[in-house]
């Protein structure tokens, strides 16, 4: 495509600020959207993000839909005994979902964001009669972002740009002190963006309206050892907060959201080697089964030798090794080398 227009999503942050330099020094026509969901606590200096890029940015409030598909979503699956991760949703939903259509109706042709990945565009499966935009893991294993962007659809990929995909943190860094660039917000994104105190809990309650609902504690032999105050404060694999006295620490086995108990094991008894797997979004000639596979069960994991059968959009899992708190809610995403074949979410 001859001389296409390229949208830059601008956070304010240094990654979003040298991906917006570096479009702006290869494409002719280039502008910015900065959205804002309604949780800043700082609005970012559009203006000043302006003068240091030298293209306009528009702010864009996407806080109705951004309360409707993260922050629910975030409250219901806990509320569900799972735990969520929206930071997945959000890019499949808001940056790559709302925001790419907004960025399409504005003029543009691709979003660029300042993800660490790298999107292959495209690869072609002639006996399939099929091709599909795939994505691979970002050069800079410190900082590599293809887990949370693992439910983005082909179609999707066809229409985003990463500048940093062959860049690793410090080369950003440098890059924009040599410029000049000065970020508008000069601290790092966390990872819950719209939770600025960590207290996920509080949180829950507080949107919800609800209080605290007092349940039992059991073991694996469902003996009963304490109580807890509320299942909302528990996730899978978790060992702070359970405060039952024992001669090893307890960690979390099971939510029983039902019967608002809470199951607890010593950490030999955490491990499992399967799990059940939805909403899988595979981006590759469609398998009932693959083997020797890289899944990761959450991004701190790094990934274990396994097995994946697919029936439609459900399929399981199988590891070779059993893995340690293997959580619902959270996304499993299949790596072959650096490529990602798909993810989907551990029931």
């Amino acid at each position: 495509m001859k001389n296409p227009v390229i949208a830059i999503a601008l956070s304010g942050g240094v990654d979003s600020l040298v991906s917006g330099y570096l479009l702006k020094h290869k494409y002719k026509h280039v502008f910015g959207i900065h959205f804002t969901t309604g949780y800043e606590k700082d609005r970012a200096d559009l203006i000043y993000l302006e003068k240091q890029l030298g293209f306009p940015v528009t702010c864009i409030d996407l806080s109705h839909i951004f309360e409707e598909k993260v922050v629910q979503y975030f409250i219901q699956t806990y509320l569900e005994g799972k735990t969520p991760n929206p930071c997945i949703i959000c890019n499949k939903e808001i940056k790559f979902g709302e925001l790419l259509k907004i960025a399409q109706n504005m003029g543009a042709d691709f979003l660029a964001t300042g993800h660490y990945a790298t999107i292959v565009n495209p690869i072609s499966f002639p006996e399939k009669k099929i091709s599909y935009c795939y994505l691979e893991k970002g050069v800079d294993p410190l900082k590599d972002q293809s887990y949370f962007l693992s439910l983005l659809s082909s179609d999707q990929l066809e229409k985003i740009i990463f500048p940093l995909a062959g860049m690793i943190k410090n080369d950003v860094k440098r890059l924009a002190v040599s410029k000049h660039l000065a970020p508008a917000h000069p601290k790092e994104s966390q990872d819950i963006c719209f939770i600025h105190d960590n207290n996920f809990p509080g949180f829950i309650l507080k949107k919800q309206g609800l209080a605290p609902s007092p349940g039992n504690i059991v073991d694996m032999n469902k003996k009963i050892i304490g109580s807890h105050n509320g299942l909302h404060k528990f996730t899978i694999g978790q060992r702070r907060g359970i405060n039952c006295p024992a001669g090893e620490p307890y960690y979390v086995k099971k939510i029983d959201m039902k019967n608002n108990i809470l199951e607890v094991c010593f950490k030999r008894d955490l491990s499992e080697k399967k799990a059940e797997i939805d909403q899988i979004n595979w981006n590759s000639p469609k398998q009932k089964n693959i083997t020797d596979i890289i899944t990761k069960i959450r991004y701190s994991h790094k990934g274990a030798l396994s097995t994946l059968s697919i029936k439609e959009s459900c399929g399981q899992i199988v590891f070779e090794e059993p893995q340690n708190a293997i959580t619902p809610g959270q996304a499993a995403v299949f790596y072959k080398n650096a490529r990602v074949l798909g993810a989907g979410i551990i029931q």
